[in-house]
């Protein structure tokens, strides 16, 4: 039976307008709060087949607090991530996930924990390397012939991923 997955990586609290401002004119409205509960109830209400979102460590209590008790978090570890001015880097990034197939003798398993370099890429802040993609869609079990839709699509690279098949 094919399923219909979300995957969603707004701009990160707080940083709508001063990272995407320049790309995106409502960039700025991801800077509420709210607009990050919207989100997650939009995900609920829209895909019940299972969903992913991307957020960064500092919101992970809002997102938690508001999203229903089945999700599961994820952990992206970077081996590469940008050096800030702060005692304690930030060198990884959560994913909170709903639903998904169930197989429980799906092989090779898939760990709830990614560690992967972050993409380097000039352009859109944020943007998510292949392997990232790839382990997202393996988190909610993503077959050909299933649907997803890329709420942030940014530079296409969910996109490109889906477009290479499970088997790629």
């Amino acid at each position: 039976m094919d399923m219909i997955f979300a995957y969603a990586d707004p701009p990160y609290l707080g940083c709508g307008s001063k990272l995407y401002g320049q790309f995106h004119d409502d960039a700025a409205i991801w800077d509420d709060p709210e607009a990050h509960r919207l989100l997650i109830a939009r995900l609920c209400d829209e895909y019940p087949d299972g969903w992913a979102v991307s957020l960064h460590a500092p919101s992970l209590a809002l997102y938690l607090s508001n999203a229903p008790s089945d999700v599961r978090v994820a952990a992206w570890v970077k081996t590469w991530h940008q050096i800030r001015p702060t005692t304690v880097q930030f060198a990884w990034e959560p994913v909170i996930w709903r639903g998904g197939r169930k197989d429980n003798k799906r092989t090779p398993m898939v760990r709830d924990w990614l560690s992967a370099n972050a993409t380097r890429q000039r352009g859109l802040p944020g943007t998510k390397p292949d392997e990232f993609n790839r382990w997202v869609l393996d988190l909610l079990n993503y077959q050909d012939g299933d649907t997803l839709d890329d709420l942030f699509p940014g530079t296409g690279g969910m996109a490109r991923v889906v477009a290479q098949g499970v088997l790629a």
